[in-house]
């Protein structure tokens, strides 16, 4: 499957998450930290699953899926153990043209979640493009032991340096340029400090 791979501001977006189980868990909680407005809706859902959208005053829907409960998301989640169910929600959105992600179906969707690492505000994903999440998480976890909570601490002092650049009123190449070498100086000086540790 061919993608394009982008962030999308989702802040205040709804949201609809289709499932209560643990797949529909951790698409909650990869939601919650984006700002979205999430709808559930399971016929039955985990108690830890329940008390983290009770948590964060999530709506909870006790029912069956209905195409209506998709009416006006932004972005819809088939994370139901039910396959036939989950092809239904996707049917529902590609024909409203809602974004719509289908967990146990990457290609009958048609946007993906990524495995994600964050290190603060730096983000790092990785997709197999549908083919293999599994494939993607062991990758993540790889890049985990390279890139660690120090990247997010220089990309903190690029942002600054690089607000005082914007502030001057250029933002030329050449600033570009400059915030590259410096990005590049600042991972060898972590890198050489770890080589000494």
């Amino acid at each position: 499957m061919q993608t394009l791979s982008m962030n999308i501001v989702i802040k205040g977006r709804l949201v609809v998450v289709v499932g209560g189980g643990p797949v529909a868990l951790r698409k909650l909680r990869t939601l919650l930290t984006t700002g979205a407005t999430v709808r559930l809706v399971a016929t039955r859902i985990l108690p830890e699953l329940a008390m983290l959208a009770e948590q964060q005053g999530v709506q909870v829907r006790h029912a069956a899926y209905n195409s209506s409960d998709i009416d006006d998301a932004f972005l819809a989640i088939a994370a139901t153990d039910v396959e036939a169910l989950n092809q239904q929600i996707a049917a529902d959105a590609n024909t409203r043209g809602i974004l719509v992600s289908v967990a146990d179906n990457p290609a009958s969707g048609n946007c993906l979640f990524p495995a994600l690492l964050r290190r603060d505000d730096l983000e790092i994903a990785v997709s197999t493009g549908g083919n293999c999440p599994a494939f993607a998480v062991v990758v993540r976890d790889v890049i985990a032991t390279v890139i660690g909570n120090e990247y997010g601490q220089i990309l903190t002092q690029l942002t600054q340096e690089r607000e005082k650049l914007l502030t001057d009123g250029d933002a030329s190449t050449y600033n570009a340029l400059v915030l590259r070498s410096r990005a590049v100086q600042l991972i060898s000086e972590q890198t050489e400090r770890k080589d000494n540790e």
